[in-house]
């Protein structure tokens, strides 16, 4: 129950053949990498997408496929509005369904104190243009009739969206082809290529490459990759399962989550549902390498977090996991080609008790598939989005923390800019690489 599309390797989409020289190559077939590859392309780059196993293949193809807005953290805001407004014009270019369709996303608040921190964001999607709003608990129950919640309020983004990242993520990469951009599956970048202290090109499993800009967006693999070229990048993994139920009557059009549950329909009739904040940690050596820069998230997190030992290979934070090699060396990405972790079964009951409990009539979903993803994350909760300075030549664009999909297209078309050095239109500070050596302690900031 826990195998998921594009774990079978035996069905790539995507093998072109790698040229000796390109512009700009990206590390990561994710819908980072992909939209950024798509960008690159349409401004004319000669641009390649390597992706160690398959386009999609981990957390772009895992989440929730929620477009979201609402509960951004402030910095991100702006970006995920440009994002919001892209997935409507791609949603048309693709020429598939992709099942993008605006049914709004709802929050909802069992205590008041939750209901305080929904107000307290307002201000931002104000001054974003975003048409949040907070709910009474009667507005509550209109919004979702017959269910039994005790619900003090909410907040509700009518303009947010979904769709299914399955079916959308290889459309983009299709997409991104149409637009000149080549993309080869089961290929890892082993390596950069450094001349003269900056990027020349890169070592892949298949030869080499020369370019003069490279793209990490390796999502959970990215740091690493970044440690093994003496670049140090503070990020964990957190493991998130979820799954789809058979098909069963509609109780939202949208997608809706408090911290017990979360729930969102699917285009098959059935229901995308998870534990709303709950993930499991696993333990390795980044996790000690890196305690004292998670240390306020771990604060935060300890209540809705399990904590496992890792296992010794087969994550990218493995206690036998390499951490050094040469580009001659068959490498880690080889190793694990798709990261396909077993979801908490507990965790997942546990949602679909409380789902059964909320709507009592409907009685207990059926679960038709079961999944679990990792989900990359730095300590603030936001993404790097910025040039290495002491790699000229490398960008990074990596740790979504789990709203990668959503906030997707307009993280590709940003970073796109940055690699041409035009103005990206947003103020990427609190996305710089150097926040990590600014000796500030660095925590998650409004956002849920």
């Amino acid at each position: 129950m826990s195998d998921f599309p594009f774990t079978d390797l035996s069905r790539l989409e995507h093998q072109d053949a790698l040229p000796e020289a390109c512009d700009t190559l990206i590390i990561g077939g994710g819908i980072a990498g992909v939209m950024t590859g798509y960008f690159l392309a349409k401004q004319g780059q000669r641009v390649v997408v390597c992706e160690k196993g398959r386009i999609a293949g981990e957390q772009s193809s895992r989440n929730w496929g929620w477009i979201r807005q609402q509960g951004r953290h402030p910095a991100e805001l702006p970006i995920m509005v440009e994002a919001n407004r892209l997935w409507h014009q791609l949603a048309d270019e693709v020429g598939e369904d992709i099942g993008f369709k605006t049914t709004g996303i709802l929050y909802m608040a069992s205590e008041q104190s939750e209901l305080e921190t929904y107000e307290r964001w307002l201000p931002f999607a104000r001054q974003a243009g975003v048409d949040s709003r907070a709910l009474s608990a009667q507005e509550m129950a209109d919004y979702l009739p017959g269910a039994r919640g005790n619900w003090v309020g909410g907040l509700y983004t009518p303009s947010d969206a979904r769709a299914e990242p399955w079916l959308a993520v290889p459309a983009l990469a299709r997409l991104a082809k149409r637009a000149g951009a080549l993309l080869r599956e089961h290929c890892a970048v082993r390596s950069l290529d450094i001349t003269a202290g900056k990027v020349s090109g890169v070592w892949t499993e298949a030869g080499r490459v020369r370019c003069n800009q490279v793209v990490l967006a390796g999502g959970a693999w990215s740091s690493l990759f970044a440690r093994a070229q003496g670049i140090a990048l503070p990020q964990l993994s957190v493991l998130a399962s979820a799954m789809a139920t058979n098909p069963m009557p509609a109780v939202f059009p949208g997608g809706a989550a408090d911290p017990a549950l979360a729930f969102r329909p699917r285009a098959d009739g059935g229901y995308s549902i998870a534990h709303g904040f709950s993930h499991d940690f696993y333990l390795g050596p980044d996790a000690f390498r890196y305690f004292g820069a998670f240390r306020e998230q771990v604060k935060s997190g300890l209540k809705t977090t399990r904590l496992r030992l890792a296992a010794p290979n087969g994550f990218p934070d493995g206690w036998g996991t390499a951490r050094h090699w040469i580009p001659s060396e068959e490498t880690p990405f080889e190793r694990m080609r798709v990261l396909n972790p077993a979801p908490n079964m507990r965790t997942l009951n546990a949602a679909l008790d409380r789902f059964a409990d909320t709507w009592p009539s409907l009685g207990r979903p059926t679960i038709r598939q079961a999944w679990a993803g990792m989900i990359d994350t730095l300590p603030d909760e936001i993404p790097v989005l910025d040039r290495v300075p002491v790699v000229p030549g490398l960008v990074i664009a990596t740790g979504l923390s789990g709203h990668g999909f959503g906030i997707g297209p307009a993280v590709g078309r940003v970073v796109a800019d940055l690699v041409m050095e035009r103005a990206v239109g947003h103020d990427l500070t609190a996305f710089s690489f150097n926040r990590f050596n600014s000796g500030r302690v660095l925590k998650p900031g409004l956002a849920f």
